[in-house]
């Protein structure tokens, strides 16, 4: 099998990583008036300097600035969209566990006035990451349009900025084509949209959801592949572009289940990224075979080792279940990751930073043990 040099790569990861508790006592401290936002960020450079070594370390060919900055992996790039507000209702959504539920309930955005881009978000954010990294390639994870909408739904769209739908789609693909071409135009060359509604949608309950707003839960993926396929129509040449599907993740918990069949056709046919980062590290993500819907074109990265629990998987399984994989997909079509980042939210999921980098030390070692490189 053939090595990548360019991504993604076999060796991979969704992103985000945990926060040291000096970086989480810097954020309580700014909120509190004891530290100012200078002081905020140099805490921050410090933090992603020791996690860009830490995966320069490891052997990972992505690097990423562990989302540090972020409380959030969404909402802090959704509220920098000209026209988006933070509302003072909250969204309410359930992440489920072993142990039972718990709920999360950040601020529900709203769309008050036509959309647009007022200058390149995360653009900083990237340009010191770049700076900092000594090998591998900068990568920048950003959510997709369909999270402007996803949780709102027409309700969250002031009817007098966008009377009908379609120019509020065709606005959102347009800010998205922008701010993609701005990121090239500062070095971006990998960047990952990430996109819980295509998973999410597999499960009929999200479905019946949309159906009680009045919208269509069966087609509403089509849409939303539309909205990122205007975005993605002219985009440079030489920048990897690829999705991350994930269920739900927040302290170790999860929102939606159900295998990736009733997007499949749609999504891996039609969406133009270079390949799928999906979740498959338990039964809530089903089975392979909506692979064979993946075009010959286009990666999929496995995520077959959990960022959700401490306990690393077994290589002889992880293995297993790779070459289960190829029953409906060229082994060479194929890369390895966590199932989804370690802290899609500043609280971060149930493991410690040494279990966090002993995961993808085990995603570093598989990979070369099964593709001759990571």
């Amino acid at each position: 099998m053939s090595i990548r040099t360019t991504p993604p790569f076999r060796a991979d990861h969704v992103g985000s990583l945990l926060r040291p508790p000096s970086l989480l006592a810097a954020r309580v401290g700014f909120q509190e008036g004891k530290i100012d936002s200078a002081q905020l960020r140099a805490e921050e450079d410090a933090t992603i300097r020791a996690a860009v070594q830490m995966q320069e370390e490891v052997g990972l060919g992505a690097i990423t600035d562990g989302e540090l900055r972020r409380s959030s992996w969404h909402m802090d790039f959704v509220y920098q969209i000209g026209g988006v507000e933070r509302t003072d209702d909250s969204m309410i959504s359930r992440f489920r566990n072993d142990a039972g539920t718990i709920e999360f309930t950040p601020s529900r955005p709203r769309v008050h006035s036509r959309i647009a881009l007022d200058h390149t978000i995360f653009g900083e954010d990237f340009e010191f990451l770049a700076g900092v990294v000594t090998r591998g390639t900068p990568k920048l994870t950003i959510p997709s349009p369909s999270m402007v909408h996803y949780r709102g739904g027409r309700a969250a769209v002031d009817v007098a900025a966008y009377p009908e739908l379609d120019a509020f789609w065709n606005d959102l693909g347009d800010v998205y084509a922008e701010e993609i071409r701005r990121l090239h135009e500062l070095g971006c060359r990998y960047l990952q949209i990430d996109d819980t509604s295509f998973a999410y949608l597999n499960d009929p309950e999200q479905r019946a959801e949309f159906d009680r707003r009045g919208e269509h839960g069966d087609e509403q993926h089509l849409t939303y592949i539309r909205t990122l396929n205007r975005a993605l129509a002219n985009r440079p040449e030489g920048i990897a572009i690829t999705t991350h599907m994930c269920r739900g993740n927040h302290r170790s918990s999860w929102v939606a289940r159900g295998g990736y069949d009733f997007v499949a056709e749609a999504v891996f046919n039609d969406l133009s990224v270079d390949g799928f980062f999906l979740e498959y590290d338990d039964e809530r993500s089903g089975g392979f075979e909506p692979l064979r819907f993946v075009p010959r074109d286009k990666l999929v990265v496995l995520g077959l080792i959990t960022s959700k629990r401490p306990q690393l998987e077994r290589k002889d399984e992880v293995k297993r279940r790779i070459e289960e994989a190829t029953r409906f997909i060229d082994l060479d079509q194929l890369c390895l990751s966590p199932q989804c980042g370690f802290a899609s939210t500043e609280l971060g999921n149930s493991l410690t930073i040494d279990e966090e980098r002993a995961k993808l030390e085990l995603v570093v070692e598989i990979a070369t043990e099964v593709w001759g490189g990571a």
